[in-house]
């Protein structure tokens, strides 16, 4: 049985979370924590308001991670300092952060887990992507999220980005400096986010080249999209030693 603590559970995502892994049979919800949480508030599973106080009183064989951009590297630092494996859903993570959380991870004999996005097709396109760079010189990113989406460009994105960079024989050329409307470079390649009320999470990626345009796109129609991907996580990080980041990482 595999003991889970959610972080962010009040939340869109952590509630979902909550929920799913409430219902699945080799998992057990044994805690939920959010600062939005009142004393003595009833839910699937004993409440918190701190973390900490989670920690101290139960233990998680994995938490799950899925609070803000502000939050999200202290609450990782607390489970890990803890020894507790971590599926981290939340973004906004900084590539210095990331290496702190790696090395507290090793450190800890813990396991560290860290997605952008837990959607199947989501991933697959940044696999293609990656291929298609080998191929084309030119290409941008343009996503598109909820209106409620904290941090631009999406960690998808960003993701995408880097790993088309680093695709080995990549022949993308950068974009180069140019006005606020081309959208921010990220690793030279253009990247635009949109913000709407109705989306939920949607990205394309485009490659250019001599009479013809290639597009790769990807739409989570709803966010029940990123629960399988999610579940699968947690499996493997119960197991997990060291980090592991990007869910293409354990579909093979």
């Amino acid at each position: 049985m595999i003991d889970v603590l959610v972080i962010g559970a009040r939340g869109r995502m952590g509630t979902l979370v909550s929920t799913t892994v409430a219902a699945e049979p080799d998992m057990r919800l044994v805690g939920v924590v959010d600062p939005a949480f009142r004393d003595g508030e009833r839910a699937a599973a004993p409440t918190f308001s701190d973390l900490d106080a989670a920690l101290r009183e139960i233990s998680p064989t994995v938490a799950v991670e899925f609070s803000t951009p502000a939050s999200v590297y202290e609450n990782c630092r607390r489970t890990l300092a803890a020894g507790v494996n971590t599926v981290v859903g939340a973004t906004g993570l900084t590539d210095g952060q990331t290496s702190e959380l790696e090395q507290l991870a090793a450190a800890r004999g813990a396991g560290l887990f860290i997605a952008p996005n837990f959607a199947l097709g989501a991933v697959l396109v940044m696999r293609f992507a990656a291929e298609a760079a080998r191929y084309y010189v030119r290409a941008e990113i343009v996503e598109l999220h909820h209106e409620k989406k904290v941090d631009a460009p999406s960690g998808t994105a960003l993701r995408t980005a880097r790993l088309m960079r680093a695709q080995e024989g990549a022949t993308l050329v950068s974009a180069g400096e140019g006005p606020p409307s081309r959208g921010q470079l990220v690793e030279g390649i253009p990247v635009h986010s949109v913000r709407l009320p109705g989306l939920v999470a949607h990205q394309e990626v485009l490659f250019g080249g001599t009479g013809e345009l290639l597009t790769l796109r990807h739409d989570s129609l709803s966010h029940e999209s990123f629960m399988p991907g999610v579940l699968l996580a947690i499996r493997k990080t119960a197991r997990l030693s060291g980090t592991v980041i990007g869910l293409e990482r354990l579909l093979d």
